[in-house]
């Protein structure tokens, strides 16, 4: 019997996938949950496994290319026998070519947002635990040569050690069945890395008067907006006194607290006391979300942005929230987050302030009830009740909610709450 593999629906909004690697090559054993390709989905890179046993007979979709969701990318023949007969079914599938494409004489790299320029500067990978990064292929190349992979040198993204490096290390050629499925160099979601993070984006590079399509996340990102904009919104701005928080962050900041984390910890203990403000709309009711979800807007490299969610950050101390954060932005940049990691947010936070924006307007992602734009704290002549002239560091937060669930008043009320918390309370925020 001849099985097709299918372009899966990593996420509820991906209409589309992009074919970053095959770790199998036609002709190959596939066993029943063996990994088989590498798909990127609109924010993370995920591995596919298979249903079923068998051969994989053809590869209808090659590495770099797209597929909607729901159409077969190969075709996993059960016997050896039905390999010939798969080949002649992906003949008709493909408009009556009398094979499928050949396989390249050497490996094609796919452009991803993570990649790097330079593969000359990379350096072996490791995650925290210590456990090397390498691709499916390449840890069953350096068993089958008897290669020790803490000896290679990865010129994958970030030092990922590739098929190519351990067939290089082992003195072989490769032949073009093992070169087709050799992995190109894109990350494949592995555990948590220490790696420094960069703290802005890299420039993407451009011709003047090119048109470049999008890429798979910015295409998240529009369809995401599209559906926003058919959501009634409003917005409320605040001022907020920050020199209280300023002060509490130059204590704490050596212990690897980020302001990021103090931010998300204060609208996490605020929400508790508004869950009206942390619901959503369902189709005529209101969905009282039973988890303080924090989703915090992360630019990325190559255009678009990922949202990383700390999720009950109200439960959560202010030293794991930031080390949770820390984790989560590492893993973000190298696209090996998982879909619960960035699509269970049940409030936003987005802080332009940290470019020195004042103030701007956000859009209210799909899903959730509200999402709150902070600005720059900056110093501010200001009056207080008694008519006294002095300089305070302020910065001015502006929240968009859904005007479906969530009124001016309730809206009002929970900025006040989170005001109070942040100029008189934020010692609190370290219990």
């Amino acid at each position: 019997m001849i099985h097709d593999i299918f372009m899966p629906a990593l996420s509820s909004t991906m209409t589309e996938g992009k074919i970053v690697e095959w770790t199998k090559a036609p002709g190959d054993k596939v066993a029943k949950g063996e990994t088989v390709v590498v798909v990127e989905s609109d924010k993370a890179d995920m591995d596919v496994e298979s249903f079923n046993e068998g051969y994989l007979a053809v590869i209808l979709v090659e590495a770099g290319k797209e597929a909607p969701v729901g159409n077969a990318i190969a075709l996993l023949a059960e016997t050896e026998a039905e390999i010939e007969e798969a080949k002649q079914k992906a003949a008709s599938l493909q408009g009556g070519s009398s094979s499928p494409a050949a396989p390249q004489s050497k490996p094609t790299p796919v452009a991803t947002p993570g990649a790097v320029a330079d593969n000359a500067t990379s350096t072996t990978q490791t995650t925290s635990n210590g456990r090397i990064v390498a691709s499916p292929r390449a840890r069953k190349l350096a068993k089958e040569f008897g290669v020790d992979l803490k000896t290679i040198q990865g010129s994958g993204p970030y030092g990922r050690i590739v098929a190519h490096d351990i067939e290089q290390a082992a003195g072989k050629t490769p032949t073009p069945t093992s070169v087709a499925s050799q992995p190109v160099t894109a990350p494949v979601a592995p555990p948590p890395v220490s790696r420094p993070v960069t703290p802005s984006p890299a420039p993407v590079s451009v011709t003047p008067g090119e048109t470049v399509p999008l890429n798979t996340l910015q295409k998240a990102v529009v369809q995401n907006m599209m559906m926003s904009l058919q959501v009634p919104t409003f917005h409320v701005n605040y001022t907020i006194t920050t020199d209280a928080l300023d002060q509490l962050y130059k204590q704490i900041k050596s212990k690897g607290v980020t302001m990021t984390a103090l931010l998300a910890k204060a609208v996490a203990v605020t929400l508790a006391k508004h869950p009206i403000v942390n619901a959503s709309y369902s189709e005529g009711a209101i969905k009282y979300n039973s988890e303080i979800n924090i989703a915090v807007a992360v630019a990325m490299e190559g255009g678009g942005l990922i949202t990383p969610v700390l999720r009950n950050a109200d439960k959560l101390d202010l030293y794991s929230l930031s080390r949770s954060w820390k984790d989560l932005v590492d893993r973000s940049r190298l696209k090996q987050l998982q879909p619960d990691e960035y699509s269970t947010g049940t409030f936003t936070l987005s802080n332009l302030g940290m470019f020195g924006v004042d103030r701007f307007d956000a859009i209210l992602p799909p899903g959730q009830g509200s999402i709150l734009a902070v600005g720059a704290a900056r110093p501010q002549v200001v009056a207080n009740e008694q008519g006294l002239i002095g300089v305070k560091r302020q910065m001015v937060v502006n929240m968009t909610s859904d005007h479906r669930i969530i009124y001016g008043a309730q809206a009002a009320s929970f900025l006040q709450d989170l005001a109070k918390l942040i100029e008189t309370e934020p010692q609190s925020l370290t219990l």
